[in-house]
């Protein structure tokens, strides 16, 4: 592992431990050469995975680019890392157990669509705001009024029983 400080190509593994939900390893590591300390993560990756994105390009999933714009809909919001961190893991693992190799881009956006729903309504109003390309006040009423459609008919649903 290439140290991130001086670009030694060695470094040495001080400390190694499963993550909390057991999807990754972290190691401690430090440079022989310069001496500095750093951690990284390895994950256990099933396939390689290409997202086909609206205009028919093909790109290379990035686990990252996934991770930031779910911490993106959730800045500032009382959600733990480690929920968010799960939410990951769990879209990953989605897209990883479809068998398939190639991923319309718009699946994987209803898949975070639905764990942000059941994250916090917040953060998900946001993602949807970019996912579905909001232009306009009128499209978040609209989106909010069908939330609240929604939440009214599980009331109606759950009263019933």
């Amino acid at each position: 592992m290439r140290c991130p400080f001086c670009g030694n190509d060695d470094s040495q593994v001080k400390d190694s431990r499963p993550t909390e939900d057991a999807s990754a390893i972290r190691r401690r590591r430090q440079c022989p050469a310069c001496g500095g300390r750093f951690t990284t993560f390895e994950r256990i990756q099933l396939r390689e995975l290409t997202i086909v994105k609206k205009s028919g390009k093909r790109e290379v999933f990035d686990r990252d680019k996934l991770a930031r714009s779910i911490e993106i809909a959730c800045r500032k919001r009382p959600i733990a890392p480690e929920r968010i961190e799960r939410m990951v893991n769990g879209v990953v693992r989605r897209l990883e157990s479809t068998g398939d190799s190639e991923i319309e881009v718009g699946r994987v956006g209803e898949m975070v669509m639905e764990g942000l729903q059941a994250l916090d309504p917040v953060a998900y109003i946001r993602f949807a705001s970019v996912y579905r390309d909001f232009r306009e006040a009128r499209d978040f009423e609209t989106f909010v009024g069908g939330l609240s459609d929604q939440v009214a008919a599980v009331k109606r649903s759950v009263n019933d029983d």
